[in-house]
């Protein structure tokens, strides 16, 4: 057996840049190349094997949390087809990506993560940044990692790289279970040398099945639907990562069929096709959620339910009403105890297609549908008119920024008031204009996340859309987008705090206690002057360019200025917290609320929850 002598952490970058997908027979290398930060626990270790392998390219991060961040915005851009590995030191740079692993597993976005860890000798005990235990040495804080990731493994030998790397590449590869995979290498193993057999460096393509249903399940639910008064499809991520927007098109087209999407199907119709309810659930537009509660069978196409798309189980009401759940993974097609179709969307709905014959749902059904699709863009576009002197709403800015965009851009955020705008009135033009991280909602994602997306699709512009509160938790990475030449234009809307959350307060009868950006009063309440903070020197003094307006017209004149910059660009701009659009039908969440209190506010608020609870249902 032919053998070649490198170190653990050498063996790994040579085996990973040798890494394809393929999926259609298109092939792509799997491995974009590596972000990180270097430390002690992996500085001689990964920095030394990175800097001698130079077609293997390593990006030089700020935050271990938005390294795997911008990972997974590159991932989602590339329909899971692509991603980074991202390396850490051991202790504080490995629990910093935590977050960020646990957001990629609950989106089944895939990431490579290689924390360094202690030394597997054990002679140097206790390293600097080692969590010591008086019961046992065989755990450090990269144990913290098993619970958000999809596999995790400890390197203590230079041999069990050899068969963990395999393992490595079947889980993220994997269609139904991909997420975060946690490699842990100590940092004496990655620089000891060992003879690694030469064809674990060969070319190996991982080829992405497109698995077929069970035939007596997939004739069910051909029977379910053509006996079906009212369905209605929600559509969600897995119909973008199946690339199967065309045959759902088709699907509906054929069947009249209307579609409501989550925040991670958002795009799978384009926004003005009549089949199109647009948002669902506790974001949902009125059509999407009208409908809801009346359809007798929901076809759910790669979702995974979350509480804001069922509207925390009130949003289908219908005591009839059945689920077709169409998914690539076991786990979630039986989900509220539905025909489970486990298999790759677009197969499926080409398969549906072909059987369901010349069925269609009653004309009525259909134009009502439309009438809605109609009359909610007549909603939106009213939205998006505003007073061109007048500090703006946060949807007024949205309105703004998707009226100036092209039809190939993409909008991204993740946290706070604006994804519940988004939701609801982004005019979506193609599947992959529309970039929320919403399955995790992670504040800090949204300038990393969009760094990521930048580099899977460079000729795109990608707007980034964020309040004050999120910018805090990570401006970092606008210096390494500056390095790397790569532009973002960044929406900054200043509400003074929380808004979201302080909405949320509100609503609850709390009055958006501890949410504001205020002094300290004397009476040690947060209820002072605001804090005088200048969010957009801030960005500037990170190397951003930056335009600052205070109304419509002087927004627009600055996303004009700022589509002929070549560097990373901010636009700040502050906002009223008033003037979101309200709920429609069913658009409730379930947040919990104080059963006593000495506030009337609050009273009243558990009084409604109360009444809201009762529609909440169980599906058997």
């Amino acid at each position: 057996m032919k053998t070649k002598r490198l170190t653990v952490a050498q063996a790994t970058i040579e085996f990973l840049k040798n890494q394809y997908s393929e999926r259609d027979g298109v092939e792509q290398a799997f491995f974009a190349g590596c972000f990180g930060i270097f430390g002690h626990g992996n500085l001689a270790g990964f920095g030394q094997a990175l800097q001698q392998t130079t077609d293997f390219r390593y990006y030089m991060v700020r935050n271990e949390q938005a390294a795997v961040h911008t990972a997974v915005g590159y991932a989602k851009m590339k329909n899971r087809l692509s991603t980074f590995a991202c390396t850490s030191s051991i202790g504080p740079g490995a629990t910093n990506m935590i977050t960020a692993a646990a957001g990629a597993t609950i989106n089944r976005l895939p990431v490579l993560l290689m924390p360094g860890d202690l030394f597997a000798k054990r002679l140097v005990a206790p390293v600097l940044q080692q969590l010591e235990s008086a019961v046992s040495q065989d755990f450090s804080v990269n144990d913290c990692f098993k619970p958000v990731s999809k596999y995790w493994d400890r390197i203590n030998r230079p041999e069990q790289l050899i068969t963990s790397l395999s393992e490595v590449m079947r889980v993220l590869t994997s269609p139904a279970d991909t997420g975060a995979v946690t490699l842990c290498i100590p940092q004496d193993v990655q620089a000891e040398a060992f003879d690694f057999p030469v064809e674990l460096f060969e070319k190996r393509v991982w080829h992405i099945p497109r698995p077929r249903p069970d035939a007596n399940a997939l004739r069910r639910a051909v029977e379910w639907i053509q006996s079906a008064k009212k369905p209605m499809i929600i559509a969600g991520g897995g119909v973008i990562y199946s690339e199967a927007e065309k045959a759902l098109a088709a699907f509906v087209h054929q069947t009249g069929i209307p579609v409501g999407e989550t925040f991670a199907g958002k795009g799978s119709l384009s926004y003005d096709d009549p089949h199109n309810l647009g948002a669902t659930g506790a974001t949902g537009t009125e059509g999407a959620n009208a409908i809801s509660t009346e359809a007798d069978l929901v076809i759910g196409i790669g979702t995974r339910y979350s509480d804001f798309t069922t509207a925390s189980k009130t949003a289908f009401q219908n005591k009839n009403v059945k689920f077709i759940n169409i998914n690539i993974a076991e786990f979630d097609a039986h989900k509220h105890s539905a025909l489970a179709l486990t298999g790759d969307a677009k197969v499926i709905l080409e398969e549906l297609a072909e059987k369901i014959g010349n069925f269609k749902v009653d004309e009525s059904y259909r134009q009502k549908v439309a009438n809605f699709n109609k009359s909610w863009d007549e909603k939106v576009a009213a939205t998006y008119q505003a007073d061109d002197a007048a500090i703006p709403s946060q949807a007024e800015v949205i309105g703004a920024v998707n009226t100036f965009s092209d039809a190939n851009d993409v909008v991204l955020c993740a946290s706070g008031s604006a994804p519940g705008d988004l939701h609801k009135l982004w005019r979506t033009r193609n599947s992959k204009g529309f970039h929320l991280e919403y399955g995790y909602s992670c504040m800090g994602y949204e300038i990393s996340g969009a760094l990521g997306a930048k580099m899977a699709c460079p000729d795109r512009e990608i707007y980034v859309i964020l309040g004050d509160g999120g910018y805090l938790m990570m401006p970092s990475e606008i210096i390494t987008s500056l390095q790397e030449r790569i532009k973002l234009t960044i929406i900054l809307i200043d509400n003074k705090g929380f808004a979201s959350i302080g909405g949320l307060s509100k609503s609850i009868g709390s009055e958006g206690f501890g949410t504001q950006y205020s002094y300290r009063n004397p009476d040690g309440q947060l209820e002072g002057e605001l804090l005088p903070v200048d969010l957009a020197m801030n960005a500037q003094s990170l190397g951003a360019k930056v335009y600052k307006a205070s109304n419509i017209a002087s927004f627009n004149e600055a996303l004009q200025q700022a589509k002929q910059e070549k560097q990373t660009t901010v636009i700040y701009i502050e906002t009223v917290p008033e003037r979101k659009m309200a709920g429609y039908g069913h658009a409730w969440w379930d947040v919990p609320i104080a059963e006593v209190s000495e506030s009337e506010g609050v009273q009243k608020a558990y009084e409604n929850y109360s009444e809201q609870k009762k529609k909440q249902r169980y599906f058997f």
